[in-house]
């Protein structure tokens, strides 16, 4: 490996691998870049979302069931307010001049349609927030003002973002998602960034944000005894998503039979309701009665019935198949190193998958030490997640939540909010087209102008960029009229937006 200078290590540590540097700059680090990278791999640190909201997948379901259950209840309460009681005809409506050609038979009918919709729409408005939003909020201040502001780079941080991508679930599905995306990420994805794949695919399986994202909760055994009428049926996303983008890829060998057989060994997976006869309400349960009989053959291997045990044996056989590390070796090396994979890097990785039984922690030790992980050239465009979380550790500034949500939507990335689940792309194509390089001036500016009075933006770019930075935007920098200004044309600089 061609030998650099050690702050530029530190730059491309930061930027490539970390989550941008923070107010103290490259020096932070500067000592031994490449180790306190691959400390954070050995201390397997990724920092911990907290607060007190923020509480666990089946706690967040027991309370989004009663909240539903209140709204329910209100609603017919409002419905019962505005309709005649029985018996007592409401009286008969005063009869105006009609316009020629009027049918309206019956104006009361219609008053009293529009009363009851005004006291619906009145009732889903309510002065206290609406609780998964109020969740999500809390989701994300523990992250943009708590996980990104705590590492020295933060590669554990960007991995959990990597994954929660990979992994994605929409909190646009429903209400049982908009709860549960943070629990998700905190309990499925941030604890195993360094351990197996094949653990983090198995709890990631079996979480109730993915089976209800994915459906899982519908599919029934076509044979199965709670099919006994014949009406239901499978479902077949969580199996065709499991093989096309969670493992195998989409050019991984499967076919159509291999995706009805999974979502066959996976019937029965679903997730406790309020009432609790499957189990301990908001919880992932296996409900055998769900699950289609018999064993079955997937990809060649054949899977006894065995209940729950067959769905967790075909996913571990999946964590290992060589076009699942070909899958995800491809795209690690696509998110960190390059839009277009070089070929041998993504072998190399893929190898390491495949000899270490997907240790994680291996695989990017592998990506790390290869020649092209320190190229100096800045080839990825940081997404308007990667930037935001730049920006915000570059500067100190705390805004609020549901400014920070609502900048990322207008950026093109809404915070856990892909519009399929393949998550969001993950090339320059996508986040450097004018439309959204428009918008990124627009938040640059906003942050710019929150600068503090005493900030030098001359020193901030060489501090935090460092030998990446370039003349041109030092120039620029320094030429700017006003120190907002100067801070504006640093963040929108290339330095700062490619990584």
């Amino acid at each position: 490996m061609a030998q650099q200078s050690n702050d530029v290590y530190a730059a491309l540590a930061l930027s490539r691998f970390g989550l941008g540097a923070d107010h103290n700059g490259i020096a932070s680090i500067l000592s031994d870049p490449r180790g306190a990278l691959l400390e954070e791999i050995t201390e397997r640190f990724v920092p911990v979302p907290v607060g007190p909201q923020l509480q666990s997948t089946a706690d967040l379901l027991v309370a989004l069931y009663a909240f539903q259950e209140q709204r329910k209840e209100a609603r017919q309460q409002a419905v019962v307010a505005v309709t005649p009681q029985q018996g007592k005809p409401a009286p008969a409506p005063q009869q105006g001049p009609q316009l020629p050609g009027s049918t309206s038979a019956q104006p009361g009918a219609q008053e009293m349609a529009a009363t009851m919709t005004k006291a619906v729409e009145k009732l889903e408005k309510p002065s206290a927030p609406y609780l998964p939003q109020q969740i999500l909020l809390a989701e994300a201040d523990a992250r943009f003002n708590g996980t990104i502001r705590q590492p020295l780079i933060g590669f554990g941080e960007r991995l959990a973002m990597f994954w929660a991508n990979h992994f994605a679930v929409a909190i646009s599905k429903s209400e049982e998602c908009h709860i549960l995306a943070g629990a998700f990420e905190r309990e499925v994805i941030r604890p195993h960034v360094f351990g197996r794949f094949s653990e983090m695919l198995l709890a990631v399986e079996t979480h109730p944000a993915m089976l209800g994202y994915l459906d899982n909760q519908q599919s029934i055994g076509p044979n199965s005894k709670a099919n006994a009428n014949k009406k239901r049926g499978l479902n077949e996303n969580l199996a065709r998503e499991t093989l096309e983008l969670h493992t195998l890829g989409v050019n991984g060998g499967y076919t159509q039979t291999d995706v009805t057989t999974l979502a066959k060994i996976i019937t029965g997976w679903t997730v406790a309701r309020a009432e609790g006869k499957l189990g301990t309400p908001g919880t992932f349960v296996f409900n055998a009665a769900a699950h289609e009989p018999g064993d079955q053959t997937l990809l060649g291997l054949t899977y006894a019935d065995n209940g729950v045990g067959q769905g967790r044996e075909a996913l571990r056989d999946l964590a290992r198949h060589p076009a699942t590390a070909q899958h995800i070796a491809t795209k690690l090396v696509r998110h960190f190193i390059a839009d277009v994979p070089p070929p041998a890097l993504v072998q190399m990785v893929a190898a390491t998958f495949t000899k270490t039984d997907g240790d994680l922690s291996a695989v990017y030790r592998a990506l790390l030490g290869s020649e092209e992980a320190w190229n100096p050239t800045l080839a990825k465009v940081r997404s308007p997640l990667e930037f935001m979380a730049a920006l915000l550790r570059a500067s100190g500034e705390t805004p609020k939540p549901s400014v920070i949500l609502g900048t990322l939507t207008a950026m093109g990335q809404p915070f856990w909010a892909p519009a399929g689940p393949n998550g969001f792309a993950d090339t320059a194509d996508v986040w450097a087209s004018s439309e959204s390089l428009s918008m990124r001036m627009d938040v640059a500016n906003m942050i710019a102008n929150a600068a503090s009075p005493q900030g030098d933006p001359r020193r901030f770019v060489s501090d935090s960029l460092g030998p990446l930075l370039s003349n041109e935007t030092l120039q620029a920098v320094s030429r700017a009229e006003t120190r907002n200004q100067g801070f504006a044309i640093a963040y929108l600089s290339p330095e700062f937006q490619r990584r």
